[in-house]
């Protein structure tokens, strides 16, 4: 079974220089990514965000929930212009989910486009800087507040086709209607950001 995986860099020429790689040959089609993160927070902060406060107190800088919110979105736009070799597209859809979980902040986002590459990087920057934005909000009162657990979802669209991360960590790959376990997804980066599985994250291989 093909993993959909590239067996080089595809960002990274033959002589070892950086890239933008040329995706105009390619056709523009309906792509998707979803990504996840989560911000771990104090029960106090929990309160707080809940409105359970006994106090009846709440953040000093206010709705962190719709300020992240906007925060992500906003980053997902403005993607190319923080990661170098990201390919300015077309995004035709951002949506940001906030939880508060009993330790944690969750946060879900999905980049939706009609373009010629995919939009994984987009979703993990609406996750990573709606995380930070709660960071922010909360640090007041929780200084040490952490971001942890960033990591692509699933995808759809492109050269390498659709999957999803199954209950274990594993890549579930859609195949002809049929979904097929391709291993455990390969982790790697900080803040306990995860790359995304089988080279997602490369645009080429999208």
């Amino acid at each position: 079974m093909s993993t959909g995986k590239a067996d080089h860099l595809t960002h990274v020429d033959a002589t070892g220089a950086a890239r933008m790689v040329d995706v105009a040959d390619k056709a523009p089609s309906s792509r998707t990514a979803t990504a996840s993160g989560r911000v771990r927070v104090s029960p106090r902060v929990v309160e707080l965000l809940r409105g359970t406060s006994p106090d009846g107190r709440t953040l000093p800088k206010g709705d962190a929930l719709a300020v992240a919110r906007i925060a992500g979105i906003m980053g997902a736009k403005r993607t190319p212009d923080l990661i170098p070799l990201c390919h300015p597209i077309a995004l035709h859809g951002v949506t940001v989910e906030l939880t508060v979980a009993d330790d944690a902040v969750e946060i879900s986002a999905t980049a939706r486009t009609a373009d010629r590459t995919g939009v994984e990087m987009e979703a993990l920057t609406a996750v990573t800087t709606a995380a930070l934005t709660i960071v922010d909000m909360v640090k007041a009162v929780d200084p040490v507040a952490e971001i942890c657990s960033v990591r692509v979802e699933s995808k759809t669209g492109g050269k390498s086709g659709d999957w999803h991360r199954g209950a274990d960590g594993s890549v579930v790959r859609e195949t002809s209607g049929t979904a097929e376990t391709s291993g455990t997804a390969e982790t790697s980066g900080t803040a306990g950001a995860s790359g995304t599985a089988g080279g997602e994250a490369e645009r080429s291989a999208s």
